[in-house]
């Protein structure tokens, strides 16, 4: 009898092209068949893995985020994650015109 080799939470994220973090989570809702290895590790046959990938490729292709933007909302994000840095700068500068000019 020879003896499988399971696969690691890391493996199968390599494997499948997702976090391990959602490795994790379609153990726990029993998507992905998964063992624990005394109570705690999470392991993997690799033939379910591979049957699993087969069936869900076009699942998984779905859920990738549309990364198309056009100028105007990479502009909105930059001026929405920056604005603290912006209006910080403007204050600083107008502070040392009014220190250095004398008013």
């Amino acid at each position: 009898m020879s003896e499988e080799k399971l696969l690691t939470i890391r493996e199968v994220s390599l494997l499948l092209d997702i976090s391990e973090k959602e490795v994790i989570d379609l153990a726990e809702t029993q998507v992905l068949p998964a063992y624990k290895i005394g109570g705690v590790f999470l392991r993997f046959k690799r033939n379910q893995v591979e049957e699993f990938k087969k069936h869900s490729k076009p699942h998984a292709q779905k859920n990738k985020p549309h990364l198309k933007t056009n100028f105007q909302e990479k502009v909105a994000d930059f001026f929405y994650f920056n604005d603290f840095y912006i209006l910080s700068a403007l204050i600083i500068t107008i502070i040392l015109v009014v220190i250095f000019r004398g008013f």
